[in-house]
């Protein structure tokens, strides 16, 4: 190797060695959950325009912005019924503070297709944690993450699209404050041939059409979940909410 080719190869390492040194792995290997020392995933342009996506063929409509006769709530107030009661106005269901969780009154049953569409306030209050935020949970696996990520930092694995304290999503795809963004979460349960695991419970995630999570593994073998939002004080909307059940080829 000539001098200047060496010259040239040394340069390069160092240079890839600067820009790349926050994304070394602490010892151990693994970063610890809620991290602030973990590199942010890269700010990506969103493939979402904010419409509502039609509904496909065999979709079930678990929230179609009329009423919330498919969910019940958490038995608050003096009442003591689990009566959903988030506000549905204009289409969106939103929280009101202090209500508590919303969750679905049927269980998400086998491998499916599940779209959201939510939006955090417009106008923004707080900051990191305390600014938009939310959480989907879908029996079985983490939380997939709910807040207001445009230009607001936090731990990566409790950013927008995070499986909470697990995985950061792959990119930052969020849009401005009070505008509507969407969910689409494959579910795709383990599959237990014999009494044994052939395939590993995965789910992936797509933020504003932008691909987030990817088959990402976990352990459970349940077969059917709860589906159900959170109430984290802050008053966010959701809206057309729809589950489609895939076929065994994940169609």
């Amino acid at each position: 190797m000539t001098s200047s080719r060496f010259t040239f190869v040394a340069a390069t390492a160092l240079l890839a060695g600067l820009l790349f040194a926050d994304e070394k792995l602490p010892p151990g290997g693994k970063w610890p959950p809620h991290s602030m020392d973990r590199p942010r995933p890269a700010v990506v342009a969103p493939q979402y325009n904010g419409e509502p996506v039609p509904a496909p063929a065999g979709a079930i409509i678990l929230f179609d912005g009329k009423d919330l006769a498919k969910w019940a709530g958490e038995k608050k107030g003096a009442d003591k019924t689990d009566a959903a009661k988030w506000k549905v106005e204009n289409g969106y269901a939103q929280v009101m503070p202090g209500s508590g969780t919303l969750r679905t009154r049927e269980p998400i049953k086998g491998d499916v297709h599940l779209h959201i569409e939510w939006a955090t306030p417009a106008e923004v209050k707080g900051n990191g944690q305390g600014r938009g935020n939310s959480g989907v949970f879908i029996g079985g696996f983490p939380e997939v993450q709910v807040l207001d990520s445009w230009e607001n930092d936090t731990y990566p694995d409790g950013q927008a699209a995070a499986l909470y304290g697990h995985n950061p999503p792959l990119v930052n795809a969020s849009r401005k404050p009070g505008e509507w963004q969407s969910f689409d979460i494959i579910v795709e349960r383990a599959r237990v041939e014999n009494g044994k695991v052939t395939r590993k419970a995965r789910i992936t995630v797509r933020h504003n059409n932008v691909l987030v999570q990817d088959k990402v593994e976990f352990d459970n073998q349940d077969k059917e979940g709860g589906l159900s939002f959170q109430d984290h004080g802050n008053p966010m909307r959701f809206r057309n909410i729809w589950v489609k059940p895939l076929t065994a080829a994940g169609d």
